[in-house]
């Protein structure tokens, strides 16, 4: 890699694949390489600041990508990146600019460039704006499953679950192995108490396609409710399984960098700015977990005891009856039931009282009637 016959393009490509292999700093270290020969190689300034923005380092992304439009004023890639990086030093209203100017250059039909702005305003909360180019992309590629998806959470988020639901089975009819898309839509049926549209979905999924508890909870409890299944039933086995497994990873994060890591179908490593998306949509399933907590259950204890209200009041009624019981706020409660239950080989966690009880389910300690 330190041949000095290289061309800037050699740099580049070579530079690329340490990039999607997850080399970010072999690949700095690379494109700096070039540079010294190249100095005028927009290219080599674009992949060092792509570099710089998946390790996070915005202040330098951006000046990589300041050098690399000094050199090509009109650099689609360019544009894009750098408004990615002025979205995370706070600079929206340039940030807005550079992704128009890359419209008004006639790059309208570019799938992946659209798509990569529209996530990037949709991270930042800039929802309405990143429907805008999601819309554009849709117009020139009708036929994308990630599009139609992408357009079903900006209108999950902006409030309008009935267009969220139609663009989301759109996605679906487009590519029905879309499994980010099937599980934000079985989570959104399931919030609108479509619980067998929400399962007929979770049920098209597998257990290793989930990076999040909630849609394997909500399975598991369906399942048993539905179908009327008994917690050992071996149909449930790999759901439990893979709850276990989620629910003893420390956070999110952990779960975006085992995907980082992950190859797709086809060889590939996906790029870990578009895994950005999947990080806000975990943070979505959460929202939606928090949303559903304010709604009233009932559960039905193993003791005979029913118990109605919120997640939260559900667990405080049975702390107040647990003869075992402890003093203390809810979250000591539950982590000393956790405690507990641990020496019998049960996994319950104890983050919040949804996950709480609805483990408490699955393990059996309890049945949730609605």
């Amino acid at each position: 890699m330190s041949d000095p016959f290289l061309s800037a393009e050699d740099y580049a490509e070579q530079a690329h694949q340490l990039y999607n292999e997850g080399q970010f700093d072999d690949a700095i270290t690379l494109l700096r390489q070039g540079l010294t020969a190249f100095p005028f190689a927009a290219e080599l300034h674009v992949g060092l600041a792509y570099a710089h923005l998946a390790r996070e380092e915005f202040a330098w992304a951006r000046r990589s990508f300041d050098d690399a439009l000094r050199i090509n004023p009109e650099h689609e890639d360019a544009l894009v990146g750098l408004g990615e990086a002025l979205l995370k030093l706070g600079q929206a209203p340039r940030a807005l600019e550079c992704f128009e100017t890359m419209l008004v250059l006639g790059f309208r039909d570019d799938h992946d460039l659209v798509l990569q702005a529209g996530r990037a305003l949709f991270r930042e909360g800039a929802i309405q704006a990143a429907r805008r180019f999601f819309e554009v992309a849709g117009t020139a590629h009708p036929e994308s499953s990630e599009v139609s998806a992408c357009l079903g959470y900006a209108d999950h988020r902006l409030g309008d679950d009935q267009e969220a639901v139609k663009n989301l089975r759109r996605a679906l009819e487009l590519d029905p192995h879309h499994f980010e898309a099937r599980i934000y839509l079985g989570n959104l049926l399931y919030d609108r108490g479509e619980f067998e549209a929400a399962l007929y979905h979770f049920g098209q999924t597998q257990p290793d396609d989930h990076l999040d508890e909630l849609a394997v909870w909500r399975l598991i409890e369906l399942k048993k409710s539905i179908y009327r299944l008994e917690p050992n039933d071996p149909e449930l086995g790999p759901w439990t399984e893979r709850l276990a497994e989620l629910a003893t990873d420390s956070d999110a994060i952990d779960d975006l960098l085992a995907e980082v890591e992950a190859t797709q179908p086809d060889g590939t490593v996906r790029d870990p700015l578009q895994l950005e998306l999947f990080s806000t949509l975990l943070m979505e399933l959460d929202g939606m977990r928090r949303r559903s907590g304010g709604d009233h259950h009932r559960v039905t204890t193993r003791r005979g005891f029913t118990y109605n209200g919120t997640w939260e009041e559900i667990v405080e009624q049975m702390q107040a009856d647990d003869p075992h019981r402890i003093g203390g706020s809810l979250e000591e409660y539950m982590e000393f039931v956790a405690r507990r239950e641990a020496a019998a080989g049960i996994v319950i966690p104890a983050t919040d009282a949804e996950s709480f009880l609805l483990a408490s389910a699955v393990a059996g300690l309890l049945r949730i009637v609605r």
